[in-house]
């Protein structure tokens, strides 16, 4: 089980040693993906040039979408609306892009400070209705630290 505020700790002492975001966004996508058997895919994308994802890394298999529309899919529909997204069966949302035959369910959790939305932490699973409300909160944590480092360095 995901504990954030192990992560979020971690994430601090990166940040106090004066590594960028680059590295603390590695060590996030890693520390999630180990956490928990139903996390099949974790990965982050960041907002990268008109209103689109780019997917900065990740652990999993490969995927063909490392660049989202806003509004398109899972992830750019959280984008586009700025609301995290769980979606317990993915075989029911017609936004669904899939990346994997055996995703059953996917979580996104936005990265922001604010109105400023920097990109999202993307979970899949391969269990049907995965992500509890626990796992949100210790996301959403994570998130938040991330996003104090990105705006740092927008600053």
């Amino acid at each position: 089980m995901l504990d954030g505020g192990v992560v979020v700790k971690e994430l601090q002492a990166m940040r106090d040693d004066g590594h960028l975001s680059d590295a603390l966004l590695r060590k996030a996508v890693r520390s999630i993906s180990s956490a928990d058997g139903r996390y099949d895919w974790v990965g982050v994308y960041l907002v990268g040039e008109g209103d689109e994802l780019w997917l900065h890394n990740y652990v999993g298999e490969p995927t063909d979408h490392a660049k989202i529309p806003a509004g398109k899919g899972v992830c750019g529909r959280a984008f586009a609306t700025r609301r995290n997204a769980n979606v317990k069966d993915v075989s029911k949302d017609a936004e669904y892009l899939p990346g994997s035959p055996d995703t059953k369910s996917e979580l996104v959790i936005l990265i922001r400070a604010g109105d400023q939305v920097f990109g999202e932490i993307n979970i899949n699973s391969d269990e049907a209705a995965a992500f509890k409300d626990d796992d949100e909160i210790a996301l959403i944590g994570i998130a938040d630290k991330l996003a104090e480092q990105l705006a740092a360095e927008r600053r």
